[in-house]
């Protein structure tokens, strides 16, 4: 199976959040708590040592997600073909119904709810209208920077010197995130 996922150049991003603004216009993501492309801002040190950095945080798209596992209902599944995680929000029961089990089992809080009373899970889905297509993803597209790229796995780790590791980021050995880093130095 081919493991689709993210390369994250954190020595490039510069925290314009041009990527979450295109991830929720181009998925109609109601104005709200809902953020499929999140930025995680990190900062560190004294003056005139310091240290900032930024780190963008989709879903990951684990080999072994804990959202879906925790998903009383089966509306979380990984699809064989390319490894990405979607929801089927007519079988999610809602938030208030479920509790919230899936977005407590995620270590990074991808899975997201909107405003509305018992709202269904919903998150980063890959644009996997755009994928099927042979395009890249709109969060990549927007990147002026070019700290983005998504792709299989195995074709990012040859494309560009890469790590497991990054300033901001837990790994889970568990859950396995399909994401690879190049992480910017103190």
């Amino acid at each position: 199976m081919t493991q689709y996922g993210f390369y994250i150049d954190q020595t490039r991003c510069i925290g314009c959040y041009a990527c979450a603004v295109a991830c929720k216009d181009w998925h109609d993501i109601e104005a709200g708590p809902a953020k499929w492309m999140r930025i995680k801002e990190i900062e560190r040190g004294k003056f005139p040592d310091l240290y900032l950095a930024f780190l963008p945080f989709p879903c990951f798209h684990c080999a072994d997600p804990a959202c879906a596992k925790a998903c009383p209902v089966d509306a979380i599944i990984k699809r064989e073909s390319d490894g990405i995680v979607v929801v089927n929000r007519e079988l999610c029961l809602g938030k208030i119904e479920c509790g919230e089990k899936c977005l407590k089992a995620c270590p990074w809080d991808a899975p997201q709810f909107g405003v509305e009373e018992n709202a269904k899970m919903q998150k980063c889905n890959l644009c996997i209208d755009r994928i099927e297509k042979g395009k890249q993803t709109i969060c990549v597209e927007a990147c002026p920077v070019y700290a983005l790229d998504v792709g299989p796995l195995q074709e990012i780790s040859n494309k560009y010197e890469t790590s497991d590791e990054v300033e901001g980021f837990k790994r889970s050995e568990k859950i396995r995130p399909s994401v690879i880093f190049k992480p910017k130095t103190k």
